[in-house]
């Protein structure tokens, strides 16, 4: 995720994630049953309410920042306050990605993932402050019919995209190192060069986080008991592919 010139690749999962198990020769998930329609229905439904309010509370926020003078004001009188909150996201997400218990745990998985949403809604609400409101506008309204389309595309595919974790982790490591480049040269060509290579590999973790989650025939499955994990990949998928995108917007823009 790129904030302002300095680059945040965020992401929770990768190859051999937490609560991903492998299928047994039967496609049974090994460790866990998740056969079960109901479960898996439950499961999902969980899954994507988590996510919806999520989206809710950083579309406001968005929305917020970008219309409301006020709040560039105060933004721009406390702008320290963005590494605060970006220190608050890098906390939240290594404890949840590291702690089972944690993010398994009610109410505080519920917690840390609300303290997580609401510090990342900041960061991109102070982001959005800063760029145009119809590039970010556009650049919602980009990101939703993308992220409709993936989700889609991921549940009547008949490739496997659990299998990618390993290719995925290299590119985003890739990204990194492009994003640490493009930092310290200006270049409107460089910036639309990694904008669009981060939102093309944000698209297909988007397709493997969805395929882990809906189980099935897949190599790879998430637990039921991961909903707050499914959610959070889901989650830091679809505000990574909005912050490539409007970045791409921005610098077409300039």
């Amino acid at each position: 995720m790129a904030f302002s010139g300095q680059t945040v690749v965020l992401h929770a999962g990768g190859y051999g994630q937490p609560g991903v198990s492998d299928l047994g020769e039967d496609g049974s998930v090994k460790g866990f049953d998740f056969n079960d329609q109901s479960i898996r229905k439950s499961f999902i439904r969980k899954v994507y309410s988590i996510l919806m309010c999520q989206l809710l509370v950083t579309m406001a926020f968005i929305t917020l920042f970008t219309y409301h003078e006020g709040s560039k004001l105060w933004f721009r009188d406390h702008s320290y306050m963005m590494f605060v909150a970006l220190a608050v996201v890098i906390v939240c997400l290594i404890v949840m990605a590291c702690c089972g218990n944690v993010r398994r745990q009610a109410p505080l998985n519920f917690i840390f993932l609300g303290i997580f949403t609401l510090a990342e809604s900041f960061l991109l609400g102070a982001v959005s402050s800063t760029k145009a409101p119809e590039a970010v506008m556009m650049a919602v309204g980009v990101t939703a019919a993308v992220c409709l389309a993936l989700t889609i595309f991921a549940l009547q595919t008949k490739w496997d995209f659990t299998m990618m974790g390993g290719f995925l982790v290299c590119a985003t490591v890739v990204l990194l190192l492009l994003g640490i480049v493009a930092m310290f040269v200006r270049n409107n060509i460089l910036q639309l060069v990694y904008a669009s290579i981060g939102a093309l590999i944000f698209s297909m973790y988007l397709v493997y986080d969805t395929q882990l989650m809906m189980g099935g025939k897949h190599k790879y499955s998430i637990s039921p008991e991961e909903y707050i994990f499914a959610a959070l990949n889901l989650y830091l998928d679809i505000i990574n592919i909005f912050m490539y995108i409007l970045t791409i917007i921005s610098a077409s823009r300039d």
